[in-house]
């Protein structure tokens, strides 16, 4: 057995190994008992410094941490593991808390890259169930990086790996007989381009959010991908015209929320608005256009989309490629 397959085989039969960030002894062993007998493996830290040298070392499958710690606020630690190289984006974490109906904590909590944020005491069904699919996840995360699937920056497809999954998504369409409908999207600064006074640090923090938002926003069924520095796709199964176009919105929306900047040296920042363009078929199986052509439509379409649009819009420019065959 090669190397890189010996490295894969090992990693999908070894147990996920859960960093516990908490030193309220209590909470922390309730966690343990629950975690220790369903096969997870359970190191646990007392305050942010150890989470974060620890986390380097062993780099945990999943992190579960209080939101007040002695040190630090368990928010900020969650932000700062999130922006970690050797975690990366595809490593759940799960904030637990023991203050309910804290909603603006919550929505902290999940800015701060958290997966799902739990007030204390936990259920334990609930809480294994999340895990174990947040594990799944990560697995296939892991398994499509070893393959080379995946975009280092943002943890979602690269063009291959969504060349892959669009070839997937559009055989299942075929057999249902369903629509299918490819969204390529772009952040555009409101002002200047991102080839103008942009560094290639800001399009690269730029790129992370983005990608972050769209993990959020769209649905499992959906393949979202990086096409290139400042390009990204989903491929949207049973999804028509309309749908698309929703879509695209829900994204503006989504990132019009985040409110991304990109520095402009001395003169400020500059909000990112996002732009798309789509390419959507009524019936993929009398489609004489396949999901990869789908995918390269879609980009064409947001690219004339772009150097029609002025660069001060604030909505979304939904190019239509085609509805057809």
């Amino acid at each position: 057995m090669a190397d890189a397959e010996l490295a894969v085989s090992s990693r999908a039969t070894r147990p996920l190994l859960v960093l516990i960030a908490n030193d309220q002894e209590w909470s922390a062993r309730s966690l343990e008992t629950i975690l220790g007998p369903h096969g997870y493996a359970v190191l646990r830290t007392y305050n942010a410094r150890q989470t974060l040298d620890l986390a380097r070392r062993i780099r945990p499958d999943a992190v579960i941490l209080d939101a007040r710690l002695p040190d630090g606020d368990g928010l900020e630690l969650c932000a700062s593991l999130r922006g970690e190289d050797y975690l990366g984006p595809a490593t759940p974490m799960i904030v637990t808390t023991s203050d309910p109906g804290q909603r603006g904590q919550q929505v902290a909590a999940y800015k701060s890259g958290a997966w799902d944020y739990v007030v204390l005491p936990l259920d334990g069904d609930v809480l294994l169930h999340k895990l174990d699919t947040f594990a799944a996840s990560k697995r296939e995360a892991d398994r499509l990086r070893d393959d080379g699937l995946l975009d280092p920056t943002t943890g979602l497809y690269n063009a291959r790996g969504l060349a892959r999954r669009a070839r997937e998504i559009g055989a299942a369409a075929a057999r249902r007989r369903e629509p299918l409908a490819c969204v390529a999207l772009t952040p555009a600064p409101e002002g200047a381009g991102f080839d103008d006074a942009a560094t290639d640090a800001a399009v690269v923090r730029v790129a992370e959010q983005l990608g972050e938002v769209l993990r959020r926003t769209g649905r499992t069924s959906d393949a979202v991908g990086r096409l290139g520095p400042t390009e990204f796709a989903i491929v949207a199964p049973a999804t028509e015209a309309a749908g698309a176009e929703r879509l695209a919105e829900r994204v503006r929306e989504a990132i019009d929320a985040e409110r991304i900047v990109i520095p402009r040296g001395q003169d400020g920042a500059e909000r990112v608005r996002i732009r798309a363009g789509y390419y959507a078929v009524p019936d993929y199986a009398e489609s004489a256009v396949d999901a990869v052509e789908m995918l390269v439509r879609a980009a064409s379409a947001l690219r004339q989309s772009s150097g029609r649009g002025g660069a001060g819009s604030s909505a979304p420019i939904q190019a239509f490629a085609s509805v057809g065959r």
